[in-house]
């Protein structure tokens, strides 16, 4: 066979080869726009899990104490948190149904009551009276909290706002004058406590309800060492992260489902215009610098604000300024 009619076949050959070789290598536009397409389709009939609920309440509370809580992970089959306290000292608590425990108490949750991380309305809900299930609901409730049962774990909570005892927790308290009354809270809410007195005097200026409410306040109660009524569990006044604002004249109203309970036995059905309220203006202020307002519990307590930013948090409703 001529050479060259062999060297020229040899060429063709190896052309070929290479051609079919490059189209298998490299798809075409029209084939990468198809599997683009399948990979839009993927994510929008898989997307990604909506978080739990342990890793959204610690996530909110490494939101709301960024100082304090230095990092969150998933570890030993759990959503965990790392506190590092004011002596420096570190410790993992984890969520644990809820209970928010460290390493060597998560075998005993079940001997605890879960801190309550519960939803929190933007607005206060329409009053209306009880369903016969609600009332069932309310009752239980009630006799729940009177056979004093398991107390929710205040481990977390000491270690976190360092009040271990009374003692440990008066010396984490500050003396503040807040709307012409003196009391304690804790040094962590100090200047919050500041900045919602002065939107609440300006707001004064121009609204008279919130004036009128301002001059009609009898008493303010922030720190001291005790338990919720009726209760084992520890009382967020005992970490100095709650105030109760009472006016001189209640004027029969109502403001707290307990006081009423002692002489009303369906004491869920008292509708608003029957309980005290401070003025909206003040609640939102609160509410804008991380407080939660009792009046929208359903074992209400219209006189009570509590710095909670980790449940407006969860809620949509707070964004941590620190």
């Amino acid at each position: 066979m001529n050479r060259y009619f062999l060297l020229t076949l040899i060429i063709i050959n190896l052309s070929v080869i290479y051609s079919c070789g490059s189209k298998q290598s490299a798809p075409s536009a029209e084939s990468s726009e198809h599997n683009s397409e399948q990979n839009i389709d993927q994510t929008i009939n898989n997307p990604a899990p909506e978080p739990s609920r342990a890793e959204r309440v610690m996530r909110a509370l490494h939101e709301a104490y960024p100082d304090q809580i230095i990092s969150i992970e998933f570890k030993n089959d759990d959503w965990a948190i790392l506190l590092r306290n004011a002596l420096s000292e570190e410790t993992w608590y984890y969520f644990a149904e809820g209970r928010i425990l460290p390493e060597d108490k998560r075998e005993n949750a079940a001997n605890y009551r879960p801190v309550q991380f519960y939803n929190y309305p933007e607005e206060l809900p329409e009053w209306r009276a009880s369903t016969d299930e609600e009332t069932t609901r309310y009752q239980s409730w009630q006799n729940s909290r009177r056979q004093n049962t398991a107390s929710r774990s205040s481990y977390f909570l000491d270690d976190l706002f360092q009040a271990h005892d009374r003692i440990k927790s008066n010396n984490e308290q500050r003396e503040i004058r807040f709307l012409g009354k003196l009391t304690k809270v804790h040094n962590l809410i100090e200047e919050k406590m500041k900045q919602v007195e002065e939107q609440i005097l300006l707001t004064a200026e121009t609204d008279n309800e919130v004036k009128t409410w301002v001059s009609s306040i009898g008493s303010l109660e922030g720190w001291g060492w005790r338990n919720i009524a009726n209760t084992q569990s520890r009382s967020f006044h005992s970490y100095g992260l709650a105030v109760d604002l009472l006016p001189r004249n209640l004027r029969g109203k109502q403001t707290y489902w307990l006081w009423t309970s002692q002489y009303r036995d369906d004491w869920w059905n008292v509708s608003y215009n029957e309980r005290y309220h401070p003025p909206l203006p003040v609640i939102k202020i609160f509410e804008a610098h991380g407080f939660i307002w009792g009046g929208k519990w359903p074992m209400f307590d219209t006189m009570h604000f509590e710095y909670r930013p980790e449940v407006l948090i969860l809620n949509g409703l707070y964004k941590n300024q620190n």
